[in-house]
């Protein structure tokens, strides 16, 4: 990595932590102004909006698509496509790990909100529904996605862009996190695609071309 690479990380890092921290006194506005009332139809928008941003989802579509393509000797198309798809997928993955070990509360929990020790008055909370919020798993797989796919095409990644807004704003108005959960969550894909383009990109483009060249 180059000095000005490795500076450009650190900076938008930085920028990052800045912007989730300016969020976190922004959270219980945003959050009363986005939640839908369960008898609200906007609720069944959100709630599909929601499942769209699991990552069984994109998995499925990341299987399917790349070996349609490799069938139609598309090693190029079969490889973005993955790349993508599995870009989403880490950068759900880690959303993942860090909530476990961020424990910080959901909109609903029983206790006051905050981030949380692993153990809080004898009771486990790392790995419990209600204490791990931040950042967005929905988020983060749907923003990996729209990074992904940006840096494949810029065209077809902006238009991605109201599918990630979408996921996004679906979190919040079903009140399962908070405005700086998501946005933490982009900060943490657009980093992950980032680096999955420099490391992985190159070596998935390979494979896909030696597997239809044999």
């Amino acid at each position: 990595m180059t000095t000005d690479e490795n500076r450009r990380r650190w900076l938008w890092l930085l920028a990052g932590a800045v912007l989730v921290a300016v969020m976190f006194p922004l959270d219980d506005a945003v959050d009363g102004a986005l939640v839908v009332s369960p008898t609200s139809p906007w609720h069944d928008v959100a709630w599909w909006c929601s499942k769209l941003g699991e990552g069984w989802v994109v998995g499925v579509a990341g299987i399917l698509l790349p070996a349609f393509y490799v069938w139609r000797k598309k090693p190029q198309l079969a490889a973005d496509v993955f790349f993508v798809a599995f870009t989403s997928e880490i950068a759900g993955l880690a959303a993942l790990i860090l909530r476990l070990l961020f424990c910080r509360t959901r909109p609903t929990a029983p206790l006051p909100q905050g981030f949380y020790a692993w153990w809080h008055d004898g009771v486990r909370l790392i790995g419990k529904y209600q204490f791990n919020s931040f950042p967005s798993g929905h988020s983060a797989t749907a923003v990996g996605l729209v990074a992904a796919l940006w840096l494949v095409n810029h065209r077809w990644g902006a238009v991605a862009i109201i599918y990630a807004v979408a996921i996004m704003w679906s979190r919040i108005a079903l009140n399962c996190h908070h405005l700086s959960d998501v946005v933490a969550s982009v900060v943490l894909s657009i980093a992950v695609a980032h680096w999955l383009k420099k490391h992985f990109a190159p070596r998935n483009d390979k494979f896909f071309a030696r597997l239809l060249n044999r």
